[in-house]
């Protein structure tokens, strides 16, 4: 039986983020959507609302700025009168390998993947905390298993940084009051087909549609479980290779 729930989703207006939005709508959740890009906020809106009986509300936001981020948030809340579950989703995945010049990629997706998550983290505790219930979860990588060369050194790094974030949480909240109802789950996606890996071949036998993949990130959202590799299979097993395998074999392998 799921139960109807006010859900926060950031970076929501294409990808993972979209595609969470459609599918936790089509369980009877209702939705609060906020990104750059309102255009397509509003598309996707009208397309929700065109299938599926639920209350919609978007907003307009840059997660980098730090008050906007406390302020959609409560508005938020206001207007739909609680936030059950925070998706903090959005990310960007550019960088550079370290000492070439590119200094200012690098630092966009740190700021962008770390230091607003955790302004979003801090935001979505502030309600949890007034409620005296919630449901953060927190979108890692498969990347964060192991530090990972290149362009991807950086956004690794962030990802792992992210999920000990909200794995930290977790340990304070254990064992108190506030952790009986307040959850956090940190999912860890491999390849999902996104604009955010479109430069990954496709044909990949590890990448999984899109649908295919939220699927699995719901599935383990709906559970509440603690964490979770999405889909479970191939990334479920891979993750111990990832985590556990020397430096040579781990080089080949990526």
């Amino acid at each position: 039986m799921t139960f109807r729930r006010t859900v926060l989703i950031t970076g929501a207006s294409s990808g993972l983020g979209a595609e969470m939005a459609r599918q936790l709508a089509a369980l009877g959740h209702d939705l609060a959507l906020c990104a750059r890009r309102t255009e397509r906020l509003e598309e996707l809106r009208a397309e929700i609302l065109g299938r599926h009986d639920v209350r919609v509300a978007i907003a307009p936001l840059d997660v980098t700025d730090d008050d906007a981020v406390f302020a959609a948030f409560r508005a938020f809340r206001d207007e739909l009168g609680s936030l059950d579950r925070v998706v903090v989703n959005a990310g960007l995945g550019k960088g550079a390998p370290l000492g070439t010049g590119r200094f200012d990629a690098n630092r966009q997706t740190a700021m962008t993947n770390f230091v607003a998550a955790l302004a979003q983290t801090e935001a979505a505790m502030e309600a949890f905390r007034a409620q005296g219930s919630g449901h953060l979860v927190m979108v890692s990588s498969m990347s964060a298993m192991r530090g990972l060369p290149k362009t991807l050194t950086t956004y690794a790094a962030t990802k792992a940084g992210v999920a000990h974030l909200a794995e930290g949480l977790r340990t304070e909240l254990h064992g108190t009051t506030l952790g009986r109802s307040v959850k956090v789950t940190v999912l860890y996606p491999g390849y999902i087909a996104s604009e955010m890996n479109d430069q990954v071949a496709q044909g990949t036998p590890l990448m999984a549609s899109t649908e295919k993949g939220v699927r699995a990130m719901v599935a383990a959202i709906e559970k509440e479980v603690d964490d979770a590799c999405v889909p479970a299979l191939p990334w479920a097993p891979l993750s111990v290779v990832m985590r556990h395998a020397p430096l040579p074999v781990l080089k080949r392998l990526i």
